[in-house]
């Protein structure tokens, strides 16, 4: 990348020494990064910028790929109250995106939020109206990661319907659709369902299909939390893709999984309808790394055939960490009435099968999504430790698949899907997103009995330019800000 006169760009960092995973799914290669602002300026041969820049990182023996997107969270108010991101940033991750599941801070009035809203604070969270006022205060926070927004079907329904467990009624749609529109020119990415859950199950395709359309004129993505994962997958499986051809949009499956011990081994089912689906209109899906799901707690939740962990209680803390199983004999009642006493309170659910995980893992359409939840005391290990845990467990010790699909599973596919251009991938041109790490010893070390726990492996992580993370610590320097639709 030169410019009219042949010279090489100003140069800030220069990347030298390492192996670039560029994050397409191409092969591996040696060859020096030069950072210039907050993009990639050059890419050439060992040696070629020496002397160039004003700060040199040392990569030899590394493997140099763009900065991981995290496609399915639920950071939307960890980026404003720990701007850090520790728990992302650590492993790697550059970009977040937020909204998901049907769950997202905008838009909506200030009110005491009901369940799933909890999972992302309490009251003092909802406070924008607009997302043009969430963007705002992203930008202002400045937190170590990017963060692209979808606008949550929950969230909507809550703040227009007088009644959710019904269907919304065509004036109530149509208050929906205004302030979808309204978010969707602020720069949301797209638009989100949770159907699973109570402040969402009520809406039928036709309501779905009704604000999903606004994506298309625009650009927008559909991401879906499905109804059914358990007994009726395949029956939400048609149900999505009806939904997303009606609409006429991409939609991403989140969190793919067959949960329930009566559907182990049902992604023999599921991934081939996803692949004969995907031959006619744009699917995809993600999927985080671990057999153990984890949501709000509540009775109906429960399967007694299911293990279940308290993450966190507030009627009754001091069961945070133990079986439900062993609360509900300890208080001579059921797993359910358990659940119940309990409330509010959240859990980890070890419902899937290792062989279906690996399985949806392992399929070449397949993102990573953390799917964590920053808020519980005692986090599923899969806020820390997703990224790591794909490229250290399944590609390095398990060979699930070769680096350069693994990083491209969390990189350049998942910006591609998401529409965040200029990202995910490592060329000229590209925003300076980028993560350094040792393919030998990179490793996830959350656990679940002690989940807040970074990483190893990761050297450095710069997000557009700068280097925020560092010989396992933060610099000092945040750089992420609000990634507006195109």
């Amino acid at each position: 990348m030169t410019d009219e006169n042949g010279a090489l760009p100003a140069m800030d960092i220069i990347i030298a020494g390492g192996t670039l995973v560029d994050g397409t799914g191409a092969k591996r290669l040696k060859a020096d990064l030069a950072i210039g602002g907050n993009r990639i300026v050059s890419i050439g041969p060992a040696g070629a910028f020496s002397g160039k820049g004003v700060k040199q990182i040392d990569a030899t023996g590394r493997i140099v790929a763009p900065g991981f997107i995290d496609v399915h969270t639920h950071d939307d108010n960890a980026v404003l109250i720990s701007p850090d991101m520790t728990a992302k940033i650590s492993q790697g991750v550059t970009t977040v995106i937020v909204g998901n599941c049907g769950i997202s801070l905008s838009p909506i009035a200030p009110h005491d939020p009901v369940a799933p809203l909890t999972l992302l604070g309490e009251r003092a969270a909802f406070r924008f109206s607009t997302m043009g006022a969430y963007a705002q205060a992203v930008d202002a926070a400045r937190p170590c990661v990017n963060v692209a927004a979808l606008v949550g079907h929950s969230t909507l329904r809550i703040g227009a319907l007088a009644d959710i467990g019904k269907k919304a009624s065509a004036s109530e749609l149509d208050l929906m659709r205004e302030r979808l529109s309204e978010c969707l020119s602020a720069g949301a990415i797209g638009f989100s369902t949770g159907l699973w859950y109570k402040t969402n199950a009520a809406a039928d395709m036709d309501e779905v299909v009704g604000l999903a359309e606004l994506l298309s004129d625009v650009g927008g993505v559909y991401a879906t939390h499905m109804r059914d994962e358990h007994d009726g997958i395949l029956d939400s499986l048609y149900e999505t893709f009806e939904t997303a051809n009606r609409a006429q949009v991409p939609v991403v499956i989140s969190h793919h999984k067959c949960a329930g011990r009566a559907n182990w081994g049902r992604s023999r089912e599921t991934l081939p309808v996803i692949e004969k689906a995907r031959a006619k209109q744009a699917v995809s899906l993600d999927v985080y790394p671990y057999i153990a799901g984890s949501t709000v707690l509540e009775p109906e939740t429960v399967d007694p055939d299911t293990r279940i962990m308290v993450t966190w209680s507030k009627t009754h803390p001091e069961m945070a960490l133990r079986d439900l199983g062993d609360i509900a004999r300890e208080w001579g009642c059921s797993q359910a009435d358990a659940a119940g006493r309990l409330r509010p309170a959240g859990g980890i659910f070890f419902q899937m099968d290792e062989a279906d995980m690996r399985r949806i893992l392992s399929y070449g359409p397949t993102m990573i999504g953390s799917d964590g939840l920053p808020h519980d005391i005692n986090p599923h290990p899969r806020l820390w430790g997703t990224f790591p845990r794909v490229l250290g467990h399944f590609c390095r010790d398990e060979g699930l698949f070769g680096l350069e699909e693994a990083v491209h599973k969390m990189t350049g596919l998942s910006a591609k899907n998401f529409g965040l251009t200029d990202r995910g991938v490592l060329r000229e041109g590209a925003f300076a997103d980028v993560v350094i790490f040792d393919a030998d010893t990179i490793i996830d070390t959350a656990t679940y009995e002690n989940p807040v726990q970074p990483a190893a492996g990761i050297d450095h992580v710069l997000v557009g330019g700068t280097v925020s993370w560092s010989a396992g610590g933060h610099t000092g320097h945040r750089a992420g800000g609000f990634i507006r639709r195109g």
